[in-house]
């Protein structure tokens, strides 16, 4: 899954997350419209076309990300 915003390293995510920042994920082409909105995620960017660089395991709660490691 894409975090709401492009970030290009998880130490920007986490950073954001710390500050507060409201962040959604989505899952770029997904088949379903459904989205998760609590419990666990997993995470990578930076966004499509350019390489992932980071990967992470995020937490959601009420559609929010609240943390990740």
């Amino acid at each position: 899954m894409y975090t709401s915003i492009n970030f290009k390293t998880k130490k920007e995510l986490k950073d954001a997350i710390k500050e507060g920042k409201y962040i959604t994920v989505f899952q770029p082409n997904a088949i379903s419209v459904a989205e998760t909105q609590n419990g666990k995620c997993y995470l990578e960017g930076p966004h499509y076309p350019q390489p992932h660089r980071w990967y992470g395991e995020g937490m959601l709660q009420n559609g929010r990300l609240i943390s990740v490691k």
